[in-house]
């Protein structure tokens, strides 16, 4: 049996981390692309920081294998672990590539030396909470873009540009550095990531095609094209929903994408946020993306 259970990052380190969260896992799984970077450890001593995707992955572990982690927001595991955030890509980096060997060889210690997950992610918290007192602060323009595609997944990069006062060159640079690629495909994955979440409310409807409205898809064939261009799957079997062709020849199958849903959008937002609650109107009521700040004060700040 599989469990994966999130939980809020602390308080404190609420400006850095999405959440925190222990696991449990046997047999295939598949994970989906969210916008943000996992600092995990497994315990067979995998010490990893798994760097931004753009593609969904499956992976095996062993039977009752376990792990812990903390996910970072996105555009903050750059400046916290001093990382090049490109470069990492697609890839899973041991944490002695990132901290050096000396750091690496004090957390797994801790680790082994912690007897329960929760003792286990605080150690993971610890790091952060010491590593972000050096850290430069978040970049306004990064904060602006998330928070616009967040509240508006259909934004278009040059809205996103004007908003923040930068060229959309000068943009995708430093949204490259940040997230460790362009804003076009940052708001291709949060707005899958805002499907997946809208799928796995309890007061989701069935069908596909208005979720996929709301979600900020043009229609349901733009969905399933993006579904298995980031997530490598078709959208029922990225939320869990057996497919017509469920249980057909082939091979084992893994189970709905792990987490999906998960971020980096405010998780435990208050009631006043559902989307199935709460009127349009009131949603957009910041503006046309969300954005709440001064453009004048907010360019001024990211150039």
């Amino acid at each position: 049996m599989t469990w994966y259970t999130p939980a809020p990052a602390a308080p404190d380190l609420a400006g850095d981390l999405v959440l925190r969260w222990t696991a449990r896992i046997e047999g295939r799984h598949r994970l989906v692309p969210d916008g943000c970077v996992d600092l995990l450890w497994i315990d067979n001593g995998r010490l990893v920081v798994c760097g931004p995707e753009t593609t969904g992955w499956t992976f095996s572990l062993p039977p009752g294998s376990a792990a812990v982690g903390v996910r970072f927001r996105p555009g903050r595991v750059g400046p916290v672990l001093d990382m090049d955030v490109a470069d990492a890509r697609e890839r899973r980096v041991p944490v002695e590539d990132v901290l050096g060997p000396a750091a690496q060889r004090g957390l797994l210690d801790r680790l082994e030396e912690a007897r329960t997950d929760r003792e286990r992610v605080a150690v993971l918290e610890d790091l952060v909470r010491r590593r972000r007192q050096e850290a430069p602060p978040a970049d306004p323009a990064i904060t602006a873009v998330v928070g616009m595609l967040t509240a508006d997944p259909a934004a278009p990069v040059a809205a996103l540009a004007a908003e923040t006062g930068l060229s959309e060159r000068q943009l995708h640079r430093r949204c490259t550095a940040a997230f460790g690629y362009g804003p076009s495909v940052l708001r291709r994955i949060l707005r899958l990531q805002r499907f997946l979440r809208l799928a796995r409310h309890p007061a989701a409807p069935v069908d596909l095609a208005g979720l996929a409205h709301t979600a900020g898809f043009t229609d349901q064939a733009h969905l399933y094209r993006e579904c298995r261009d980031l997530g490598g799957a078709g959208p029922r079997e990225l939320i869990g929903r057996p497919s017509r062709r469920a249980g057909a020849p082939g091979g084992e199958e893994p189970a709905a994408a792990l987490g999906a849903g998960l971020g980096p959008a405010p998780l435990y937002d208050p009631p006043a946020s559902d989307p199935y609650t709460t009127p349009l109107h009131r949603r957009r009521q910041a503006g046309p993306h969300g954005h709440r700040e001064d453009r004048r004060a907010l360019s001024q700040a990211c150039r």
